[in-house]
C-alpha cells in the first residue's frame, strides 16, 4: 500500500510522519486490498486547543473510505481516524 502524507500550513516532523505511516500501515491487517492511503494534516484557524485536523482517505476497490478527526494533537487525531477507518473496513468487507 502506498501512503502519502501532506501537512498543510506547517512542516510535519519525521517522527509524526513515521507515526502516521505505522498507524495507517496497521489497517492492512484488517483488509489487504487497500490500494493507497492519503493522510492530510492541517491546522484549523479556530482559537480553541483542538485545532489539529487529521484526515485519512483510503482507496479500496470500487470505493474511497474517509475519516476526519479534530483533536488537541495530531497523534490523537490519527489514532481516532484509524479506528474509524477500521470500522469502515469491517463494514466494507461484510458488503463484499
Amino acid at each position: 500500500m502506498k501512503v502519502t502524507i501532506q501537512s498543510l500550513h506547517f512542516d510535519a516532523s519525521e517522527q509524526l510522519k513515521e507515526f502516521a505511516n505505522q498507524k495507517v500501515g496497521k489497517l492492512e491487517h484488517f483488509f489487504d486490498g487497500i490500494i493507497s492511503a492519503e493522510v492530510v494534516l492541517s491546522l484549523d484557524k479556530a482559537n480553541n486547543t483542538e485545532n489539529k485536523v487529521s484526515k485519512i482517505s483510503l482507496a479500496v476497490p470500487g470505493e474511497s473510505l474517509v475519516a476526519e478527526k479534530q483533536c488537541k494533537t495530531f497523534e490523537e487525531g490519527i489514532d481516532l481516524a484509524c479506528d474509524a477507518l477500521r470500522h469502515q473496513l469491517e463494514r466494507y468487507k461484510e458488503k463484499k
